[in-house]
């Protein structure tokens, strides 16, 4: 099977709706497995995973933060540089999440957006790179209902799906987002880095997961570079999330002092 016939083939997988019957959770399909994707949970245990005893296994297959604990982290192996990664997610009321995938601050937000207050800003509601780029539109569906989430990245290209939309493409060479590049490196983040594992936040909220699955992108297959406008955010916002950040800084700046303080004083 030739690359353009598997690239055909990823688009057609893309578009397919969130719902699945229970019993076709947490598998690879014929057309996965021929694309490279591996599944990261088996919906019956968390093999692979490192979880801290507040990730439970749900009645219907899916991971489920239940109490406090942290994040539920896959320790088996790292994400690749190039990869396509594919998720179910649900959230309850208010609730907040988020999958990191890359290193600092390489979030894939999962969110209540009608009640959480991060949803009153699209560059921190469900989808967004968080803090960094909003998505184009909110494309989540009601509270307590699955969404299907994918994050693809090739090369210099980040891209957010969500129930079959593409809603973040970020090129963060090309010198038209070298905004979105500081904003996220103020925040302490590097969209150069790679290698990490991956990781589902535990944020204090109800929320789970299934049918989490991943496979490296080898380099000769192309990906849809249609591109995508982020969603506009309003001048009161905005401003909002400038204090926001102002208040991100200083606090990290204070944690580096107190370090530096407190490994001067073990000398």
């Amino acid at each position: 099977m030739n690359i353009s016939t598997l690239s055909a083939i990823a688009v057609v997988l893309a578009s397919l709706p969130a719902t699945l019957h229970a019993g076709e959770w947490n598998s690879v399909s014929i057309e996965e497995e021929k694309l490279g994707f591996e599944l990261l949970f088996n919906g019956s245990d968390f093999d692979g995973w490192k979880n801290a005893g507040n990730w439970i296994i749900a009645d219907d297959g899916s991971a489920h933060r239940a109490k406090k604990g942290g994040s539920l982290v896959y320790a088996k192996k790292k994400v690749p540089d190039d990869f396509e990664l594919k998720f179910n997610w649900k959230v309850a009321e208010n609730a907040n999440s988020g999958i990191y995938y890359r290193p600092t601050q390489y979030e894939y937000q999962i969110l209540d957006n009608g009640k959480h207050k991060d949803g009153q800003n699209p560059r921190t509601s469900a989808a967004s790179l968080y803090f960094c780029v909003q998505p184009s539109e909110d494309a989540t569906k009601p509270v307590g209902e699955w969404n299907s989430g994918r994050v693809v990245c090739k090369g210099t290209v980040v891209q957010h799906w969500l129930n079959g939309k593409k809603v973040v493409h970020l090129d963060y060479a090309d010198p038209k987002n070298a905004d979105y590049v500081e904003l996220l490196r103020k925040r302490g983040g590097d969209l150069k880095a790679r290698g990490t594992n991956l990781s589902i936040q535990d944020h204090g909220d109800p929320v789970w997961y299934h049918s989490i699955k991943m496979r490296a992108i080898p380099a000769e297959e192309k990906i849809d570079m249609t591109p995508v406008t982020p969603a506009t955010i309003s001048p009161e916002v905005l401003e909002a999330e400038k204090v926001k950040l102002e208040g991100i800084i200083k606090r990290r700046e204070e944690q580096a002092a107190k370090n530096k303080s407190e490994k001067k004083a073990k000398k």
